[in-house]
Order: structure tokens, then sequence, then C-alpha cells
């Protein structure tokens, strides 16, 4: 076990290399909920053990409780300081582990906009319209909307590719009114910890007024999953899927085939990336639909 020190607090030392190190990730051009997540996974391993220790830090993130996945964000922040303080360590990896999205009801959105205020219900409803991440909507400027042509421009995040969506007339009626009350100076959006702050006032308010726990469980994010999974239902076309979520491997938009029954219509999917998988899947009945980045894709109706 990792011997931790009796008081949590950081020392100053800690601190100021830390700082060192945020300015200049800043200074590299990321962002700033970047910078504040790195801080914060920063901070929490300084509280235990000695930054500069490298194996101590090693072995405080292994016994930390959660996934995976946030295991490896510690170790994504934690890379950054050995990197800009000439250190060394063997940088322990973690097996993704991918989790299938919970895919909110049709229904149960659309009772979490109507509750929401005027300003949040225009907010809500281009995320749920367009399925982009809360940040990417934050970065929306105004040369981004054509009011005329009704249609909206999203700048991609984390890797994501750029895109385009054509909106529905009454929601450019409701952004029209958003900016005539709230200005059309930017940003136009609040940040995406404001817009998470709010979707949980609204969504827990409602769930207790209506006794049900079940809206408790869907996240802001969700509505990108639902999105993803209520576009891939109506075209059946998955990249159409890829290319609106702007996602850059197939793979990560594959998981929302698995999620709606499309009846008579419904598909199962594989990909194969060897002749060998290819063969197989033709034996088991799939037939060849397109290729994308040097995987083959298959289909079979249900």
């Amino acid at each position: 076990m990792v011997k931790k020190r009796p008081n949590p607090c950081v020392p100053p030392n800690s601190k100021k290399k830390i700082s060192s190190v945020l300015m200049k990730l800043k200074a590299k051009g990321s962002s700033e909920n970047t910078l504040r997540s790195y801080g914060y996974r920063l901070l929490t391993i300084a509280k235990k053990v000695d930054l500069d220790k490298t194996d101590q830090v090693a072995r405080f993130i292994s016994e930390i409780k959660g996934s995976n996945a946030y295991k490896n964000s510690f170790v994504k922040a934690y890379n950054h300081y050995v990197k800009l303080n000439d250190l060394s360590w063997t940088k322990p990896k973690y097996k993704y582990e991918r989790k299938i999205p919970r895919i909110p009801t049709k229904e149960a959105v659309e009772k979490i906009i109507a509750r929401s205020s005027r300003k949040y219900a225009t907010i809500f409803r281009l995320l749920e319209e367009t399925g982009a991440m809360p940040g990417e909507l934050h970065n929306v400027t105004l040369r981004d909307l054509d009011l005329e042509k009704g249609t909206l421009a999203i700048q991609g995040l984390k890797g994501h590719a750029s895109r385009i969506f054509k909106l529905k007339p009454k929601t450019i009626a409701m952004l029209k009114t958003y900016l005539n009350e709230h200005g059309n100076e930017d940003p136009l959006f609040p940040n995406s910890k404001s817009m998470l702050k709010a979707w949980m006032r609204v969504r827990n308010g409602l769930s207790d007024k209506l006794k049900d726990p079940t809206l408790k469980l869907i996240r802001l994010y969700d509505l990108r999953h639902y999105y993803a999974t209520m576009t891939y239902y109506k075209t059946k076309d998955i990249l159409y899927v890829k290319q609106q979520l702007g996602h850059k491997r197939l793979e990560t938009t594959m998981i929302y085939t698995q999620l709606v029954n499309f009846g008579e219509e419904e598909y199962t999917c594989r990909i194969a990336k060897t002749l060998e998988q290819a063969t197989h899947l033709t034996e088991q009945g799939f037939e060849y639909v397109t290729e994308i980045n040097g995987a083959k894709i298959f289909r079979k109706r249900k």
C-alpha cells in the first residue's frame, strides 16, 4: 500500500509545479475544461503522494476506486506533469471498458425540455436535435448560424470532425427568441458546466415531482446518444450517423446499432479487417455493404 500523508493538504511546492504545468499546457492551446480536469487530478494525487516520486504515483493510481477509464484520466494528467518536469516513468495502461450507453425515451426527453426555462429549453433542444457535445455548442459563434437557411455549423472537439445541421423551423424560432433575449454577441451559449447544472436542476426537480427516479438516470450527454440512436433508426445508414456525430472511427458509431428494436427492418452489423473474418461473416449469412478506413462492413437482417 502507498504510504499516505496524514495531512491532506497539498504542499506549496507541489501547487507551484502544478500551476506551472497548467500554464504551459494553456500556452499550447489546452481548453479551460481540460486544464480544470488535469488540475483536479494532479491536486488529488499531490494530497496523497509526492508528485516527483513516479513509482508512488503509479501505485496510487492503480489503487484508485473506479473504472479503467477513470484511472486513465489520472495517467493522462500525470503524464503531462512527468514530461514538463523532465521526469521519467513507465506509463501504466488500463484497458478501456466500453459501456453500452443508456438511451432515454423520447417522452422523458420531451418532459425535461418542456420543464426547462425558455433559455435552457432552446439549448437542450439544440443538443437533442444535433447530437452536439455541450462543449461544442458552447463554442458556436454567430458566424456559425445562418438563420435564413436554418443551419447550424458545429466545430468538432476532441478530435471529432466539424459538421453542419439543418434545424427544424420550430427550433429556428426558439433560437431567434433566444438571441433576442440573451444577445447575439459571442459566446452565444453558456459553458458546458452551466448547461450540466441547469439540466440536473430541471431533471431532478421533475423526478421528485413525478416521483419517477428513472429520470435522474438521464445525463445531459445522453441527448447525444439519443440523437445517434434515433438517427440510425430513421436512416439505417451507419455511415451517415458516423458523419453526423463527427466520429473518426466507425467502431465508435456501431455501438448505437445495438440499442433500438427496429422490428422487421432490424440488422446486425459486423466489421471485417481480414480475409478470414470476411469469409467467416459471409458463411454466416452476412452481406457486404461498404468499406471505410480499411474495414469492410457487413450486415444481416435479424
